[in-house]
C-alpha cells in the first residue's frame, strides 16, 4: 500500500512535469522540424489535458492517504503495540509472582515466624493478583486484535477502491464528451502522416533505385571533363571545397570543408559543426581561376580593393566553373534584384556573346586604318595609302583556344636587357630605374601617353591586325566576366628606339619593348581609346614568341599609332642620313629641342586618370 501511494504521488508529479514539456516543446531547436505547427497546436491542447488529469491523481493522492495508508498504519501503530506491551506487563507480572512463590516455599517448618509468614502471604497474593489482572487484560486485547486485524485488511482496500471509482467517475464525467472528437482528429492525423510516411518511403526507394541503376562513371571525379554541362546562372551555391591555409614562409595545408553562399557572404562549415561561419564577403568582389601549387581547378577571390584573398580548390571542371560563376553573380549584387535568376541569365547570354569567336570583325569598317600596320600601307607624298584589304582569318587561327590572359603588367623585354643591351644587372623584381635607358635622352622622337594596362596574350601571329581586335575583344569579354575593374595606369612613353612604360609615381621603368620588337599595332575602330601592338620576343629555348598588350589611353590610340609609326620610320630612315634630314625637317621641335607630332600634346598632365573612362562599360 505504501508502493502504490508513492506510485501514487509519483503519478502526480509525473504528469506536472509533462504537462510543462508539452508547452516546452516549441521552444526546441530541431532541426528536422517539418509538419511541426500541427504538432505543436495538438500538444499544447494535451498539456491542458494533463493539468486537468493531474489535479484528479492530485485528489486521488490524498483519497489514498487517508482511506488506505492511515488505517492499515493505525492498525500497526496502535493496535499491534498495544498487545505487545500488554504482553510485557504480563510477562514482569508473571516473573513477580514466581519470585513470591520462592520466598514462600523456602518457609521453614520449623520456628515458624508468624511475622515473616504473614507478610510472605500478602506478598505472594498480591502478585497473583497483577498477574491475574495483566493475564486478563492481554487475553482480553488478543481477542479484540482477531477482529481489528480484519477491519484493517478490509478498510484500506475499500477506501482504494472508491478512491479509484471516484478517480475513473471524474474522469469520465471531465473528457467522456470533449475528448472523443477531439481524440479522433488527432487518430485521424496520425493516420495520415503514416500514410505520406509510406508514399515517401516509395518514392525514396523508386529515387535509391533509380541512382543505382546509373552507370558507375557518375561516381568517378570529374567524369565529364570533356564536356560538362555548367549552369553559369547560379545565385547559390554549395559543395565541398579544398581551402588553402599558409603555415609558414613557404609552407601551406590544404583542408576540405563544406562552403556555401548565403545572401552576399561565402559561409564555412566544418565537419561537425553546428552552423557555418562567414569566410568572406562577396559583394564587389572578383574571382578568376588561378594556378596554384600544380593542382588542378583552383579559383582565388580577391577583394574589392585588389587584395589576394583566399585561394579555394574545387574537385571537378564543372563545379570548379560553376563556383566561379555563382561568385562572379553574387558579387554583381544580383541576388538583391527581384528576380535574379532572369538577371543572371540576360547577364550571361551577353557575356557569352562576348566571348563568342567573331570571324568578321572588319566587316564593320569599310577599309583598315592607315596607321594600324606598316605592312599594309604605304607612304606616298605624305599619304598612307591602304593596300588592298586581305582575308580575315578565323579566330582559332589568331589566337588559341583557352589561352590565358594576364591582367597585371609583365616585363618580359626586361628579361633580356643583359644579353641584348649589355646593360648593368637589373633590379630583381622587374623595375628598372631611368638610368638603364640612357638612349631616351639621345633619342630623336620621345612622346608621353597616359594609358591604362587592360590585359596581354599569347597569340599565333602577327601578319594581320585582325590578332589585336580579337585580343582586345577577349580581353575586354574575361574582364566582363569575372569582374575585374582594376588597372594599372602607367605613361607610355614612344621614343624612336623603344617603348617604355613608365609609374607615374615612382618613374620607375615597368616595362621596356624595342621598337623593332613591335610588329603590329592597331587603335579600336569604335571604342577611339582602346590601342594594341604585338610584340615578338625572343625565347631561352631559341624560338620567338608572340604576345599582344592592350591598353585604354586617356586620348585617341591613333595618337600612339602614329607616333610608333614615326619611330619606326626614323629606325628606317636612319640608314639613309638624306632621307633622314627630309623626314626631320618635316616634324616641329619642341622647346627641348625634342622631336614631336602634329597638334599632339602630353595627355592630362596632371597624370589623374580619367573620370567614367572604364573600356569595360564600352564592351
Amino acid at each position: 500500500m505504501q508502493r502504490v501511494y508513492g506510485a501514487q504521488n509519483e503519478m502526480c508529479l509525473a504528469t506536472q512535469q509533462l504537462s510543462k514539456q508539452l508547452l516546452a516543446y516549441e521552444k526546441q531547436n530541431f532541426a528536422l522540424g517539418k509538419g511541426d505547427e500541427e504538432v505543436i497546436s495538438t500538444l499544447q491542447y494535451f498539456s491542458k489535458v494533463v493539468d486537468e488529469l493531474n489535479v484528479l491523481h492530485t485528489e486521488l493522492a490524498k483519497q489514498l492517504a487517508d482511506t488506505m495508508v492511515l488505517p492499515i498504519i493505525q492498525f500497526r501503530e496502535k493496535d499491534l503495540t498495544e498487545v505487545s506491551t500488554l504482553k510485557d506487563l504480563f510477562g514482569l507480572a508473571s516473573n513477580e509472582h514466581d519470585l513470591s512463590m520462592a520466598k514462600y516455599s523456602r518457609l521453614p517448618k520449623k520456628k515458624e515466624n508468624e511475622k515473616v509468614k504473614t507478610e510472605i502471604v500478602k506478598e505472594v497474593a498480591a502478585a497473583r493478583r497483577k498477574q491475574h489482572l495483566s493475564s486478563l487484560q492481554y487475553y482480553c486485547a488478543l481477542n479484540a486484535l482477531q477482529y481489528r486485524k480484519r477491519v484493517a485488511m478490509m478498510e484500506p482496500m475499500l477506501g482504494f477502491a472508491h478512491g479509484q471509482i471516484n478517480f475513473f467517475k471524474k474522469g469520465a464525467e471531465m473528457f467522456s464528451q470533449s475528448m472523443d472528437s477531439f481524440l479522433a482528429s488527432v487518430a485521424d492525423m496520425v493516420q495520415s502522416i503514416q500514410v505520406e510516411l509510406e508514399v515517401e518511403a516509395e518514392k525514396m526507394q523508386a529515387s535509391q533505385q533509380e541512382l543505382l541503376s546509373l552507370e558507375k562513371a557518375v561516381y568517378t571525379p570529374d567524369f565529364d571533363v570533356a564536356a560538362p554541362q555548367i549552369n553559369r546562372n547560379l545565385i547559390q551555391k554549395a559543395g565541398y571545397l579544398n581551402l588553402r591555409n599558409k603555415t609558414g614562409l613557404v609552407t601551406t595545408t590544404w583542408e576540405r570543408l563544406y562552403f556555401f553562399t548565403q545572401g552576399g557572404n561565402l559561409m564555412c562549415q566544418p565537419r561537425g559543426a553546428v552552423a557555418g561561419g562567414l569566410i568572406q564577403d562577396l559583394d564587389n568582389c572578383s574571382v578568376m581561376a588561378v594556378d596554384c601549387e600544380d593542382r588542378r581547378y583552383c579559383f582565388q577571390i580577391t577583394t574589392p580593393n585588389g587584395k589576394a584573398g583566399i585561394i579555394l580548390q574545387a574537385e571537378s571542371r564543372k563545379e570548379n566553373e560553376e563556383w566561379i560563376c555563382a561568385i562572379n553573380n553574387i558579387s554583381r549584387q544580383i541576388y538583391l534584384t527581384d528576380n535574379p535568376e532572369a538577371v543572371a541569365i540576360k547577364l550571361n547570354q551577353t557575356a557569352l556573346q562576348a566571348v563568342t569567336p567573331i570571324t568578321s570583325f572588319a566587316k564593320k569598317q569599310e577599309s583598315p586604318c592607315p596607321s594600324q600596320n606598316m605592312k599594309n600601307s604605304e607612304v606616298e607624298n605624305d599619304k598612307i595609302v591602304p593596300k588592298a584589304a586581305v582575308i580575315i582569318p578565323e579566330a582559332e587561327q589568331l589566337i588559341a583556344p583557352g589561352t590565358p590572359i594576364q591582367f597585371d603588367i609583365v616585363l618580359p623585354a626586361t628579361e633580356f636587357l643583359d644579353q641584348n643591351r649589355g646593360s648593368r644587372r637589373i633590379n630583381p623584381f622587374g623595375e628598372t630605374e631611368d638610368e638603364t635607358f640612357p638612349e631616351t635622352e639621345d633619342s630623336l622622337l620621345q612622346q608621353m601617353f597616359i594609358v591604362r594596362f587592360l590585359g596581354s596574350m599569347a597569340v599565333k601571329t602577327d601578319n594581320t591586325t585582325e590578332v589585336i581586335y580579337e585580343a582586345m575583344r577577349q580581353v575586354l569579354a574575361a574582364r566582363a566576366i569575372h569582374n575585374i575593374f582594376r588597372m594599372t595606369e602607367s605613361h607610355l612613353m614612344v621614343t624612336s628606339q623603344a617603348l617604355r612604360l613608365i609609374d607615374p609615381q615612382t618613374q620607375v621603368t615597368r616595362a621596356n619593348f624595342e621598337l623593332t620588337s613591335v610588329t603590329q599595332f592597331a587603335a579600336h575602330q569604335e571604342n577611339k581609346r582602346l590601342v594594341g601592338f604585338v610584340v615578338r620576343m625572343p625565347e631561352s629555348t631559341g624560338g620567338e614568341s608572340l604576345s599582344t598588350y592592350v591598353f585604354e589611353s586617356n586620348s585617341e590610340g591613333e595618337k600612339i599609332c602614329y607616333a610608333i609609326n614615326l619611330g619606326k620610320e626614323i629606325i628606317e630612315v636612319q640608314k639613309d642620313p638624306e632621307a633622314l634630314a627630309q623626314l626631320m625637317l618635316s616634324i616641329p621641335l619642341t622647346n627641348d629641342g625634342k622631336y614631336v607630332l602634329l597638334n599632339d600634346q602630353p595627355d592630362d598632365n596632371d597624370g589623374s586618370p580619367s573620370e567614367n573612362r572604364g573600356a569595360e562599360s564600352e564592351a
